[in-house]
């Protein structure tokens, strides 16, 4: 969900720069296939590439589920929870975090279909009241703004408003003075407050909190009893603890007002029934016909650490080399980081689920990365053949970028990196240090590398003014505000830093 970046969002977007971490854990394994049986050998290839990052990157859980020519694989490795150890399963509950957000988009598709919500009719047409700081903004809005990225205002906003059935509703009206950043259905914008405004839709026209009415729509037709907003509606299902980049467990609450944008708890068998669901699998809930809407239509393109051709309603869609379109989506919030992918014309699909803020950089490597397309898919990332710029080329681009987020109290923080050309390449920093190189590979489009030039399996691009100024720095999916400035003085480092040297009064969602 988040950012201005965070230290979730460079760690993923600089991969290659973090240290594994050991958490003493043990990674024991629990596949769904017995041993020995016949399975196939990419399947294989997964588990010994999860238990392989699982050592190296000190990720204490994972689980993980997929569908490869038309037979379903399920399986877990290492521990809930490194102080009081259980084994991880297909079956183990992990905080899915923003991959809630095709849930949202789903009820409201339901919605749709049932001729209650109009996809393209202003927001006011529900919520009369809504406004952000821009009243032409607020007008314009529609509800598939709000579902394809597209809404314009800051969105990282995670204001707690408490953990009443009003929590949703106040949390919608404080965003009165939220800034509005671009016109409605103009730029890609990742946007976790709109995702909030579009369950306080749901609440107003089912008449039920926003909770019950996903449980109404889609949780209860489709049988995903292992997937709810609270552990307590988990009887006797394994839940696995966060754990931080130390490896010590802790759990970071997250509030009601933003449980339409990552509030549910999972598990890889519930989110592979998922996937055949939006696969279209036959079961009852919205016609095919709206299951491929979701897909359609995608709204202005951009990157989210792959490259995109927009997202359609919640799901980001992926355009490959070979034509056929990637749908994803992943989730992340402070210890729990995962994936989730599916290829309709394909019938391929994968979830990954991780209890480690190092989760990301496994994600990065089966879900960015061309590894698990290519492996299962025969499918790839558009090409992106680094280029070398002259200093006149890079110019243009160097500068400050500012982007900022509004915490758990309303508190507001801010992120500024600079942007400096240095070997042909941009190179990204954070008060004097170097955490990221970004070489070209077309007009506005970069790859994100490590500081030491290692690939983080990750892109960024630029966005420009209606004068064609470049505007902002669109990394993680979020935009950069540019100021052009004088270069400044980079410090380089033999060794990389681990994390990201900054620390936020609030956690951050993607």
């Amino acid at each position: 969900m988040p950012e201005p970046m965070s230290r979730r969002t460079l760690l993923r977007t600089v991969a290659g720069g973090a240290a594994a971490v050991a958490t003493g854990a043990a990674a024991t394994a629990t596949p769904a296939h017995a041993a020995g049986s016949r399975v196939p050998g990419a399947v294989r290839e997964l588990e010994e590439k999860i238990k392989s990052a699982m050592a190296a990157y000190g990720i204490p859980g994972v689980s993980y589920g997929l569908r490869y020519r038309g037979r379903d694989y399920l399986g877990g490795f290492g521990v809930t929870d490194v102080s009081a150890p259980q084994a991880v399963t297909g079956e183990t509950a992990f905080r899915i975090a923003s991959t809630t957000k095709p849930f949202t988009g789903t009820a409201v598709m339901r919605l749709a279909e049932r001729g209650r919500i109009d996809l393209d009719a202003p927001v006011r047409r529900y919520l009369p009241d809504f406004r952000t700081s821009d009243e032409a903004a607020s007008r314009r809005v529609t509800v598939r703004h709000l579902l394809n990225h597209s809404a314009g205002w800051l969105g990282d906003v995670f204001l707690d408003t408490g953990d009443g059935d009003d929590a949703l509703a106040r949390y919608v009206a404080a965003m009165a003075t939220v800034p509005q950043l671009t016109a409605p259905g103009t730029v890609f914008s990742y946007n976790n407050a709109a995702f909030a405004v579009a369950g306080r839709v749901i609440e107003v026209v089912t008449g039920k909190s926003y909770e019950q009415a996903v449980r109404d729509l889609i949780l209860g037709p489709l049988r995903l009893s292992q997937t709810a907003f609270r552990t307590s509606e988990l009887p006797g299902v394994r839940i696995a603890s966060g754990h931080d980049y130390d490896g010590a467990p802790g759990e970071v609450p997250l509030p009601r007002s933003i449980n339409a944008v990552g509030g549910l708890y999972s598990t890889a068998r519930d989110q592979l029934r998922w996937a055949r669901y939006h696969l279209g699998d036959g079961s009852p809930l919205l016609t095919r016909r709206s299951l491929r809407a979701m897909r359609w239509r995608p709204g202005p393109g951009g990157t989210l650490f792959v490259e995109l051709d927009g997202a359609g309603v919640s799901w980001m869609l992926r355009p490959t080399a070979e034509g056929p379109r990637v749908v994803q989506h992943g989730g992340d919030w402070p210890g729990h980081h995962s994936g989730f992918l599916f290829v309709p014309e394909r019938d391929f699909a994968l979830t990954v689920l991780t209890n480690a803020e190092s989760g990301p950089l496994l994600t990065a490597e089966l879900f960015s990365s061309d590894w698990a397309l290519s492996r299962f898919a025969g499918l790839h990332n558009l090409p992106a053949r680094p280029q070398v710029l002259s200093p006149a080329q890079l110019a243009p681009y160097e500068g400050r970028y500012v982007a900022d987020q509004i915490g758990f109290g309303g508190e507001r923080a801010t992120l500024a990196y600079e942007l400096a050309g240095a070997d042909g390449r941009l190179i990204l920093s954070y008060e004097g240090q170097n955490v990221a190189v970004l070489p070209f590979y077309r007009k506005d489009y970069a790859l994100v590398w490590g500081p030491d030039g290692s690939d983080a399996h990750s892109r960024a691009d630029f966005v420009r003014n209606p004068d064609g100024t470049v505007g902002w720095l669109r990394l993680g999916g979020r935009l950069y505000r540019r100021t052009p400035s004088a270069p400044t003085a980079l410090r380089t480092t033999s060794t990389p830093p681990r994390l990201l040297p900054v620390t936020l009064p609030y956690p951050a969602v993607s």
